[in-house]
């Protein structure tokens, strides 16, 4: 994972050749969904576009993803040239891929991750078995950034702030702690200097620490090494579980009505 992620700093470096700066970006979320769709098990797949609701309108206006990390077993709507509009019921993540993160970029990204965590789905449930995910899960992959994560870290409380999103006390009871979603934003990872993420994960680096600093919200570090595995990791742990849920598509047909509906008798 470690000689993977020095690949994908240098090999982002060509787009870096372009005069225009959505022929840098485009190559550059390329990159990032070729190694998912490599490496992510086969039961997800990867795709560009909206993310919708029964409550969503044709026509509204919705963030676009640059990554959708979705369940392959549900519908999803093709608005033509690559772009769909996927069923909040079926997707587990949201990737972001900025060339470089700055606080401009962020306040977006944590946007549309509050956006999409407000959504609400319709499924039946039977049941479930490992790690299942709060709410949609939204990471943000930079080429670049600060020297330091701290910089990083820092950015969130002032947008949300701005913004007037709260981010909630975490319990120290494991599972509690496991059930309660970020208000925003889930991770951020800035390939070859570190990572910020909100800790609610199953796996982390500060378990350890809840009980004697039960304020603990957000771990980051700076690292030349380990983001990519980190951000695969809990991709992977998000989809290898197992659900009998399937889903409910009465709330996406309430406004579909037809006059002329008969019975027969015979």
């Amino acid at each position: 994972m470690n000689a993977r992620e020095n690949a994908l700093v240098v090999i982002s470096q060509i787009p870096a050749n372009s005069g225009h700066s959505l022929h840098k970006g485009t190559p550059r979320e390329a990159f990032i969904r070729e190694f998912l769709q490599s490496h992510l098990p086969e039961n997800v797949s990867i795709g560009t576009g909206e993310i919708i609701d029964a409550n969503s309108l044709p026509g509204a206006q919705r963030n676009q993803f640059d990554i959708v990390i979705y369940r392959n077993n549900y519908p999803k709507l093709d608005f033509g040239g690559g772009v769909s509009g996927f069923l909040i019921e079926s997707v587990i993540a949201t990737i972001e891929v900025k060339s470089t993160i700055t606080e401009a970029e962020l306040e977006p990204a944590i946007k549309a991750a509050r956006n999409s965590k407000a959504l609400t789905p319709n499924v039946q449930m039977s049941f479930q078995s490992g790690y299942i995910p709060p709410r949609v899960l939204n990471y943000v992959v930079a080429y670049d950034g600060p020297a330091q994560m701290a910089t990083v870290y820092g950015w969130i409380p002032r947008i949300h702030t701005k913004l007037g999103v709260a981010c909630p006390d975490l319990p120290i009871d494991e599972q509690a702690r496991l059930g309660t979603p970020s208000p925003s934003i889930d991770g951020i990872f800035v390939l070859k200097k570190g990572f910020v993420y909100f800790d609610n994960v199953p796996i982390g680096f500060a378990s350890g620490n809840r009980a004697g600093d039960p304020k603990q919200k957000w771990v980051y570090a700076d690292t030349i090494d380990g983001n990519l595995l980190l951000l695969f990791v809990l991709l992977q742990t998000a989809t290898a579980n197992m659900e009998g849920k399937w889903l409910n598509p009465v709330p996406y047909l309430a406004s579909f009505n037809l006059a002329a509906v008969q019975i027969g008798h015979k």
